[in-house]
């Protein structure tokens, strides 16, 4: 019974932690709107990067996926302001577990 609650402690405080990291994740890429035109050019780093973690974020079909959004969301000029990260913890804890 204990390894049991313990598990289940573990797990929020995993979700907890994948929330707070997507949403720095999505305010470090926000981070290219304060440069009006040279912000464009740092998602030529920030995007394989974002992509790489988020894959790691989070496994299988979920984390490919998404990685593969996101280093195309901060790749295409303007498309920055999708929160990624936080969309995909959504998807993951709230929409799919409903489902």
């Amino acid at each position: 019974m204990a390894e049991l609650v313990l598990n289940q402690k573990v797990t929020r405080t995993n979700k907890t932690t994948l929330l707070v990291m997507g949403i720095l994740f999505d305010a470090i890429g926000y981070l290219s709107y304060l440069i009006p035109f040279l912000g464009e050019f740092s998602d030529l780093i920030w995007a394989p990067v974002a992509g790489l973690l988020l894959k790691s974020m989070y496994k299988g079909t979920i984390g490919t996926v998404g990685g593969i959004f996101a280093f195309v969301e901060e790749l295409l000029p303007g498309m920055d302001f999708i929160p990624t990260f936080t969309l995909t913890w959504m998807y993951t804890y709230c929409i799919k577990k409903q489902s």
